[in-house]
């Protein structure tokens, strides 16, 4: 892979017909292809049921569109963004704001920016901006990385989008931001002391803002539904899901043929619970293939984390990882009742415009990054 020389503030575009289509990683593209296939194939069937395949139509309108994104990612050299780090964090900033001025609200959040009949959720594009950013900013201050300023101070670099989202509120947006930091922090060879007590102190806020009752009333709910929810309560889409793994038992009732699907018993289905659809039909041979995929993709990431000498492209790394593994986790905690309901996607998977864009941006960066990179065999 060729680059053209990087002046300092510009933008570079890597060049060369003979690159121009060469994939660094095709098991890394691959592992994200399967997992859009199987969201794309669980959300047709989801509006099949209800003879409205609309969400499936703008889904795929939605993929087309992240090409663009993918595609920018890609070509871009991805030192280039260090350059941009400024521009990118107030835009960033400017991004959130924008939201809590001009944003449409719906089910008690104001999030959303329309814009021609599509929806632009800002908080989804900050979590890959911080990553850029707070990237930027350990490796303009890696002689100072053991100092607890350097520590603090990347802490508030966080901490004012993280202000911004929770005013939307979105505390599942807010979480992530949290534990990219962390994942981030880790290999930029921060004390690990530094890090604990940071994870201590973030668990420690949870546990006292739901026992002094500093959430919002509707989240407050969700967490008491998780504690000793019946079916009246905000448990009703949790105990719903059990009923759709439990009907699709081994092998699943088929594609096509789920009857909680069907009967829409599984509110926002297409969303956070789009899991459940494979649940029903694919029983658990489909959920264990779904999750072999996300655990190929997460392997793959891994090896761009430990494989690569350059310690911007490492954190580029470990922060996109930290975004999806945490998405992943938590979606399917609260699926299957481990955890509560916090509104959060399934990556490649989940219905929804803005965070498709981010999981393909993601991929883009994460291949722009690997071509940086001598080839290692694993």
């Amino acid at each position: 892979m060729t680059a053209t020389n990087l002046p300092p503030g510009g933008m570079t575009v890597q060049r060369g017909k003979r690159d121009l289509f060469r994939i660094s990683d095709p098991f890394l593209l691959l592992s994200a292809a399967i997992l859009i296939a199987f969201g794309l194939a669980l959300i047709f069937s989801e509006g099949f049921s209800r003879g409205d395949l609309s969400s499936f139509r703008k889904q795929m309108v939605f993929f087309a569109i992240g090409l663009i994104p993918f595609g920018l990612f890609l070509r871009i050299h991805p030192r280039s963004w260090i350059h941009l780090s400024s521009y990118l964090y107030g835009l960033n900033l400017l991004m959130l704001s924008a939201v809590l001025v001009v944003g449409r609200r719906s089910h008690n959040a104001q999030r959303w920016i329309e814009f021609h009949g599509f929806e632009f959720q800002p908080s989804e594009m900050a979590k890959l901006l911080i990553i850029l950013t707070l990237a930027a900013f350990f490796l303009n201050r890696r002689d100072q990385i053991h100092k607890f300023s350097t520590f603090a101070l990347s802490f508030l670099h966080v901490l004012v989008p993280l202000v911004l989202i929770m005013k939307q509120p979105s505390l599942g947006a807010s979480l992530v931001l949290l534990a990219t930091w962390l994942s981030i922090c880790l290999v930029a060879q921060v004390p690990l002391k530094f890090v604990l007590g940071s994870g201590g102190a973030i668990v420690l806020m949870l546990v006292m803002a739901i026992q002094f009752q500093w959430l919002k009333p509707y989240q407050l709910e969700r967490v008491e539904g998780l504690m000793h929810g019946n079916s009246q309560s905000n448990k009703y889409q949790a105990l719903r899901a059990e009923i759709a793994f439990g009907s699709g038992g081994l092998g699943g009732t088929g594609y096509l043929k789920g009857e909680q699907k069907r009967g829409g018993y599984i509110p926002e289905q297409n969303t956070d619970f789009i899991f459940t659809v494979m649940g029903e039909e694919g029983g658990l041979v489909g959920c264990t293939l779904v999750l072999a995929a996300f655990g190929f993709l997460f392997y793959r990431i891994w090896l761009v984390v430990v494989g690569t000498q350059d310690l911007y492209y490492r954190m580029i790394a470990a922060g996109i990882l930290g975004l999806l593994a945490f998405h992943t986790f938590v979606n399917l905690g609260m699926v299957l009742q481990l955890l509560p309901v916090v509104g959060q996607w399934l990556p490649f998977l989940s219905y929804g415009g803005t965070a498709l864009w981010l999981c393909m941006a993601c991929i883009g960066l994460l291949l722009s990054v690997r071509s940086q990179e001598i080839p290692k065999m694993y």
